[in-house]
């Protein structure tokens, strides 16, 4: 690039290039932008020698302390000032960046006059603090409607619990052998509704639950063994009863230290959720199994099933709120979710991967006591 057109661009682009001559002193090289001439009180032109920062620019008294080390080593990078303002002659603000760099051993100064950009940038940062405003309003007003439907289910699950109360008592009353058929009909209803209500409420304070204090005392920590020993012996009834058996696998060793973060009633409730989910969606006559692992710094929990897996396009959202699987099985689909800000909250992991032999692997990994 030739040296007029290399000027030519430099004032286009509003920055003063100045070669420096003494401390202090600097020869305007190239063409003259037009805001120079608005804080000099005397012509400039191209050529021209000017004193600098005594006449036009106070602020750079500093920078030229560092830009003058900066010359003397030569080097090949930039040196900048960071953005300042200057009034004009008319007292106008104008904002400015100054860079020192190195040109064929010469020791040149750019002055950039920034006005434009500036503005830009503080428009762009305004819109961002409009936008996170107009975000913080919308997150309080989803919250009252959350607290809203918080306290009507809650109100819901209050009568239905009255109801479930009187449907008992009609046990002992004389009634025809129709007459139970239906009283049992209406109670599993009855109780089905107040399950599925449960674990809405569940969900909607589950974020609160999961802020809850946890243990990383060693001598309080629980035991992820004995938590997953207690899930499958109250779940071997239900998984019987389903013609299903629910395992701990054969090579867990019993006698190492399987303490982790967290607390034992919600790590115990993770567990069950993910065995129960297992349940749900595994044929008759299959196995699922629970696997425990020593994984460097963590403790990895696997839980295997026999199932027909999760479909693709279901599987990354399968930890989110109301999430459901294909059957659905008359839930919600809230249970995972609390899995994963439990598990989370602790500074664990957890997942889903398919079985290369089929089935599902849901999976999560929690720091060991001491370590974390």
């Amino acid at each position: 690039m030739s040296e007029s057109l290399a000027a030519d661009v430099f004032a286009a682009l509003n920055i003063l290039v100045l070669e420096r001559l003494n401390i202090g002193s600097f020869r305007i090289t190239g063409t003259v932008p037009n805001w120079l001439r608005s804080f000099c009180r005397r012509g400039v032109t191209s050529g021209m020698e000017i004193l600098i920062p005594e006449e036009e620019f106070p602020f750079l008294e500093n920078f030229l302390i560092d830009a003058e080390e900066f010359w003397k080593r030569n080097a090949e990078e930039k040196l900048k000032s960071g953005l300042w303002t200057e009034k004009d002659l008319t007292g106008q603000e104008y904002y400015f960046e100054a860079s020192a760099i190195c040109i064929n051993h010469k020791k040149i100064l750019l002055i950039e006059s920034l006005d434009g950009e500036y503005k830009e940038i503080q428009s762009i940062i305004q819109k961002a603090r409009e936008n996170k405003l107009t975000y913080q309003q919308l997150l309080k007003e989803n919250q009252k409607k959350e607290v809203l439907i918080h306290c009507i289910i809650h109100d819901i699950a209050g009568q239905l619990s009255g109801i479930n109360c009187c449907l008992a008592l009609l046990e002992f009353e004389n009634l025809t052998p129709k007459g139970k058929e239906r009283l049992q009909i209406g109670r599993k209803q009855s109780i089905k509704q107040e399950m599925l209500i449960r674990e809405i409420l569940d969900a909607f304070s589950a974020e609160v639950q999961s802020l809850e204090a946890f243990t990383v005392d060693v001598d309080q920590a629980p035991d992820a063994l004995i938590s997953i020993q207690e899930v499958i012996e109250i779940l071997t009834p239900t998984f019987t009863l389903n013609k299903m058996r629910l395992l701990l696998a054969g090579n867990v060793d019993l006698t190492a230290d399987w303490k982790v973060v967290g607390d034992k009633s919600r790590l115990d409730r993770v567990i069950s959720n993910l065995a129960e989910n297992a349940l749900r969606h595994s044929p008759v006559g299959s196995v699922v199994t629970i696997n425990l692992q020593q994984d460097g710094e963590y403790v990895l929990v696997t839980v295997n099933d026999e199932g027909s897996g999760v479909a693709p396009e279901m599987a990354q959202n399968l930890f989110q709120k109301f999430s459901q699987g294909r059957g659905r099985s008359g839930r919600v689909g809230l249970g995972l979710y609390f899995c994963r800000i439990t598990v989370e909250r602790w500074g664990g992991e957890i997942g889903y991967l398919p079985r290369p032999e089929g089935g599902s692997r849901f999976w999560l990994r929690l720091p060991k006591v001491g370590i974390r």
